[in-house]
């Protein structure tokens, strides 16, 4: 069983080698709808620390030239947040670790200046002008206006189970973990960007919520999620069901694993679920993923002992965007990080045994990402 609710995983990470070399951050995404138009617009609200031993009154930025000749890590708190479409953007608010305020265990609370996380709340704001932008490129980030009051409400979990068990988290065995708390998330609330306010309501926003830390990032990295599901066999929504795909190349106690992806498909109440963790499982993995010159493409095709999971996506690239992370060493290793929230998409579920379809079903409002460094 995967969907298992476990907010110890929510838990600050940063402990032993990970507090001088590691990385924590808890992620948000959903829909909204212009008070005004109707219109729909996907959001993207995230948490992110780093090295926090490193950390003082002011943020460390690993891009700057003086931070690499004297060899400094980054160190801070970013809150990150941002809209996919036409006009993304992504905006960057830095905190030194002294203005932080961190209760690590669980029930977990982050809060610095009017930034607020909590496992039932987000609250915060970021500003960026065009000038700030560009007189600052260690920032990453553009230029824009977001605030947000939201309440969180996590329904769905995708506890990968073992591969971040307490024995394996406590040795700091794999380079990157993963859990998603909320894979469906109903989230209410309020989000204003540039001006213009957007209504967040649960049956319409589509949310998801998850965390991931260690001392690195995976390349290839692959995501993709969502709650927006029909069936093509019955016409019907399917209202309590989600999947979600993560990983790409894990590295257990340094040794790469090449090309796995854990995977779980919650489908109206039952389980399905393609985890290479899960040895006795029989989990293989195939997957794809490529650019054209307007679009992302992934193919993941998943089977265990007893089912297959056939799953294709695509994203427009003018509603992404290249999201930017420097990692805890203070290198810049993704550069073309593709990162959406409106992929469409096709899922068959099939039983192995039988050969039988148990679903044919389509995706939207699909959280997708996708990069490689060289």
């Amino acid at each position: 069983m995967f969907n298992v609710h476990d907010i110890r995983r929510d838990e600050l990470m940063l402990t032993g080698p990970f507090a001088e070399q590691g990385y924590d951050w808890w992620w948000h995404s959903f829909t909204g709808v212009h008070s005004v138009t109707g219109e729909e617009k996907a959001f993207f609200i995230e948490f992110f620390v780093c090295n926090p031993a490193l950390g003082g009154n002011l943020p460390i930025f690993g891009q700057l030239p003086e931070s690499k000749e004297k060899g400094l890590k980054p160190s801070y708190l970013m809150v990150k947040a941002g809209c996919w479409g036409r006009d993304h953007m992504q905006l960057h608010r830095f905190f030194g670790w002294d203005a932080v305020r961190i209760k690590g265990t669980s029930p977990i609370r982050v809060q610095a200046g009017d930034c607020l996380l909590e496992e039932t709340k987000l609250q915060g704001s970021v500003e960026i002008s065009p000038d700030m932008a560009a007189a600052h490129p260690e920032w990453m980030c553009d230029a824009g206006s977001m605030s947000w009051e939201l309440e969180i409400d996590k329904q769905i979990a995708f506890n990968v189970g073992y591969g971040a068990s307490a024995p394996l988290r406590a040795a700091k065995a794999f380079e990157m973990y993963w859990h998603a708390e909320g894979m469906k998330t109903a989230f209410t609330g309020t989000v204003t960007v540039n001006g213009e306010t957007y209504l967040v309501r649960p049956e319409s926003c589509y949310g998801y919520s998850d965390k991931n830390w260690g001392r690195n990032f995976t390349s290839p990295w692959v995501w993709l999620s969502s709650n927006d599901l029909r069936s093509r066999i019955s016409g019907k929504k399917l209202s309590n069901s989600a999947f979600d795909i993560g990983g790409g190349r894990p590295k257990v106690f340094m040794v790469a694993l090449e090309r796995q992806l854990l995977s779980a498909f919650y489908y109206e109440g039952k389980e399905y679920e393609f985890n290479f963790s899960k040895f006795w499982t029989g989990t293989r993995t195939r997957f794809e993923s490529r650019e054209s010159e307007d679009r992302i493409f992934w193919h993941v095709r998943q089977s265990n002992l007893h089912t297959v999971m056939d799953t294709m996506v695509t994203c427009l690239k003018e509603d992404m965007l290249l999201i930017n992370y420097e990692a805890p060493d203070g290198t810049k290793r993704h550069n073309r990080l593709w990162n959406g929230g409106n992929g469409i998409g096709r899922i068959r579920l099939t039983d192995r045994r039988t050969g039988k379809l148990i679903d044919d079903i389509d995706a939207r409002h699909i959280g997708c990402e996708y990069g490689e460094w060289t």
